[in-house]
């Protein structure tokens, strides 16, 4: 794989430019249900992106000055991908709405996974690891929901934006799975961080969204036999990291959560 070169990267960097998008031709499109309910979900956690940042800044992530430059150039990116999406929702009609708690504030799994990746950082020193093996795989995650949403949603405004955004998040992926990469060389780096993911890894969104929303998100996107193979795809690419030669986990995870797409087909 190629290096990674952060000037590159910075020159590259830029929040989407929401001037370009054709907000008066939103609404002369027809947006499924299943679309709508998708990207609330979507910029819902986009919008959480400074939570997952103020966690990261307690660890020793950000002691790596690549590191640090790179999630300084992620949170703006994606807080823009958050407003994008939120103002498409109302060019279409469906406005987010008023939100039950101000931006930033933390429910009770995201302290508590705060603080535990606090401490997982402060004890054992090849932390980055698993921090960007993780990351590789939640914008792989997302880079591939969104190739999804755009073509069962056949919203042209939507489909230009959401391209936008996957080049957005391809960049991300590609930083992480580089880092992720040499950061796993080390044979009990990648053994421990095969051990966390296999645990704990679940979809962006898990632990913010509720059961529902995440088993509506693994049928609406993932349900039919183009979403499993491009989920198939998602874990292919992660088993080429060191020590992930056997890992299966977008394709487990619908196992577990996706109904069969008779939740997305009821919403298209």
């Amino acid at each position: 794989m190629a290096s990674f070169d952060i000037d590159t990267y910075l020159a590259r960097s830029g929040a989407v430019d929401l001037w370009a998008v054709d907000w008066a031709g939103v609404p002369k499109h027809p947006l499924p249900p299943g679309a709508i309910r998708t990207l609330r979900y979507m910029q819902d956690i986009e919008s959480h992106t400074i939570v997952y940042l103020r966690s990261l800044l307690a660890t020793r992530a950000i002691d790596d000055p690549d590191v640090a430059t790179f999630l300084a150039c992620w949170v703006h990116e994606e807080t823009f991908h958050g407003l994008a999406l939120e103002r498409f929702l109302a060019a279409a009609g469906h406005p987010m709405g008023p939100r039950p708690k101000p931006h930033g504030h933390e429910n009770f799994a995201q302290w508590f996974e705060a603080r535990s990746t606090a401490l997982l950082s402060r004890l054992w020193p090849d932390f980055c690891a698993v921090h960007m093996t993780w990351g590789a795989i939640n914008e792989l995650t997302a880079l591939t929901g969104y190739r999804r949403l755009a073509a069962r949603a056949g919203h042209p405004v939507l489909t230009a934006l959401l391209e936008h955004i996957q080049r957005d998040e391809a960049r991300h992926f590609f930083f992480y799975y580089r880092q992720a990469e040499l950061r796993l060389q080390r044979p009990a780096a990648a053994r421990v961080s095969r051990f966390l993911v296999d645990r704990f890894w679940g979809p962006v969104g898990t632990g913010v969204q509720s059961l529902d929303e995440l088993r509506f998100m693994a049928s609406y996107l993932f349900g039919d036999e183009e979403g499993r193979a491009a989920a198939r795809k998602v874990d292919e690419t992660i088993r080429k990291l060191p020590g992930f030669d056997s890992v299966r986990l977008l394709d487990a995870w619908l196992d577990r959560f996706h109904d069969g797409g008779r939740n997305g087909d009821r919403n298209d």
